[in-house]
């Protein structure tokens, strides 16, 4: 079952379910979630590596950053593919799981996320892939509203997330591991 507004704002203030909400989003939240803020943008470069017992992923440079009171902006041009996070940071219970969906003014412009499931257990801020697919570049500030989070009930309480991406790091240092 998704959680609306209503629950999502009790549970914020209880358990702290997304931390640095907008104050558009505390007092008055579109549909049945929550719309997140584009808060850094990476470029990647080098190689990665993907194994059955062990991970390296690209390397990384941010090349923008969310900063209050300034009005930043990155171009987007076509072909760009990018890593981002989100301003907002999840505490997720074990009973809830969160699905991330494009704004359609995102996709409109030509922008595409890849994203994927945040888990119960997972603590942190939200990286997603981001290319321009369109066939113009797309001007984005930094601080706009370009994802939107729904939250669903896991019933019988999930498995806590256990990965090495707990807390919102966005790359690796090295070869690591899988847990």
């Amino acid at each position: 079952m998704v959680l609306g507004p209503k629950k999502l704002l009790q549970l914020v203030k209880k358990i702290k379910l997304v931390e640095g909400l907008s104050e558009r989003e505390l007092t008055n939240p579109e549909g049945a979630g929550f719309d997140l803020r584009l808060g850094e943008v990476y470029k990647i470069s080098g190689k990665a590596f993907l194994g059955v017992t062990e991970r390296h992923t690209a390397d990384i440079k941010l090349i923008k950053k969310f900063e209050e009171g300034k009005n930043n902006k990155i171009v987007i041009k076509p072909g760009d593919f990018l890593l981002t996070k989100t301003i907002e940071e999840v505490n997720m219970p074990d009973n809830l799981t969160a699905s991330i969906t494009p704004r359609s003014t995102t996709y409109r412009s030509g922008l595409v996320l890849r994203t994927g499931n945040v888990p119960p257990g997972y603590c942190g801020g939200l990286t997603f892939g981001l290319v321009n697919e369109g066939p113009i570049s797309v001007t984005i500030e930094m601080g706009a509203r370009f994802v939107h989070i729904q939250f669903s009930e896991v019933l019988g309480a999930g498995n806590m997330y256990r990965g090495q991406w707990q807390g919102g790091r966005v790359s690796t240092n090295k070869k690591e591991k899988q847990v």
